[in-house]
């Protein structure tokens, strides 16, 4: 059975310490080692063009989306002609201004004032 650090005597942690140094040290040395030949190796990746759209292109797209969305709306048009709003009187808005004055005033009918 290995002994546990606990157990490890001042000597023995300070030799540890300096082998998982070394380690660390040499790891980081063969990353770079390996990376560098991974970097030489590695061809460089082709550039992609970007496409471009012509101006007539561009014309042409639009016209089609403005005929799409012409027919929509076509498709959409109401049936039947809206019905005229409704307007009320001036005598029939005083006559309901007078209704609620009584009731805020706590009176059930205009007649008995």
């Amino acid at each position: 059975m290995s002994p546990s650090i606990a157990d490890l005597t001042l000597a023995q942690l300070k030799r540890l310490v300096a082998v998982k140094e070394q380690i660390a040290s040499l790891e980081t040395e063969l990353a770079r080692i390996l990376g560098a030949v991974a970097e030489e190796e590695s061809t460089p990746m082709p550039t992609v063009r970007k496409r471009r759209l012509s101006a007539k292109g561009r014309a042409a797209i639009a016209a089609a989306a403005r005929a799409r969305w012409a027919k929509a709306r076509a498709a959409k048009a109401p049936k039947s002609p809206a019905k005229p709003k409704r307007t009320m009187s001036a005598a029939a808005r005083k006559r309901m201004a007078q209704v609620a004055k009584a009731r805020a005033a706590g009176r059930k009918t205009l007649a008995a004032k």
